[in-house]
């Protein structure tokens, strides 16, 4: 969050089965994305809440067309895919997560806050210093925002 940045040189690995080399992207990163899943996930969280891409830009300090296009990211087909990871994620961890969750008049919304109810739970059973937003980058496998299409 802020200015502040951060230089990160991913590893690289070999998959034993194809023999083709793969990035290793630390969780708390996106996909193909310059800024941090924390900056990208309140971006989403203040579109969940019900605030603009102007005034999201704003808040964050990040340009207009990068917040407009984060927010485009994340389609009714992506969001209903990030539910279903949360749902599976929450069930393993704390099942009380998903009986009475604050309700949201989104999906989005309603994922991300069992996410991140799901990412606290995880952080108090393993490690109660780790960032939730890197536990919701490994829930997701890096794709808070969906993937790029392919061409």
């Amino acid at each position: 969050m802020g200015d502040a940045r951060l230089t990160v040189r991913p590893r690289r690995a070999r998959c034993p089965g194809c023999g083709r080399t793969q990035v290793l992207l630390p969780a708390a990163l996106s996909l193909r994305r310059a800024d941090a899943l924390e900056v990208i996930g309140t971006a989403l969280a203040a579109k969940a809440a019900g605030s603009g891409h102007r005034r999201i830009a704003t808040l964050l300090g990040r340009p207009l067309s990068t917040v407009r296009r984060w927010l485009r990211r994340v389609p009714k087909t992506h969001t209903q895919w990030l539910y279903e990871q949360v749902v599976q994620h929450a069930f393993r961890l704390n099942p009380d997560i998903l009986v009475r969750p604050k309700p949201w008049p989104t999906l989005l919304g309603h994922g991300l806050n069992t996410l991140a109810g799901a990412a606290l739970a995880y952080c108090r059973r393993v490690d109660p210093e780790l960032p939730p937003w890197t536990v919701i980058g490994h829930f997701t496998r890096g794709n808070l925002l969906s993937l790029p299409l392919r061409t």
